[in-house]
């Protein structure tokens, strides 16, 4: 087949991948803006609730998972402790926390599913 018939097809997937990421992205600052505003308050005190337990945490882009140990929660960020290194989580893009599932014996599950 000649390229000239490609190009539609091509065109075609460029608009929709553009159009799908730039919602994504929009609703992105939506939320981020509405956390500007009215503060992140809630976030701050759920996440207190999980001091000094191992826990998975989950940002905006599926992409970033984070676990371990949480050590101190401030009003924009976790510290997170994993294998002795310490890393901060900026609180606003953060979405789920959860604590590391266990199976019937209390030991980590090595498979989650999500």
């Amino acid at each position: 087949m000649p390229l000239a018939n490609w190009l539609p097809i091509l065109f075609l997937f460029l608009v929709i991948y553009f159009t799908l990421r730039g919602q994504r992205s929009a609703a992105v600052k939506k939320v981020m803006k509405k956390r500007k505003l009215e503060g992140n308050t809630e976030m701050v005190e759920l996440a207190k609730k999980f001091i000094d337990k191992e826990c998975l945490i989950y940002a905006f882009d599926s992409n970033h998972q984070f676990d371990g140990v949480i050590k101190e929660v401030t009003n924009g960020a976790i510290l997170l402790e994993k294998a002795g290194k310490i890393e901060a989580i900026n609180l606003d893009f953060v979405i789920r926390i959860r604590e590391y599932p266990t199976d019937k014996k209390g030991k980590k599950k090595s498979v989650i599913l999500d």
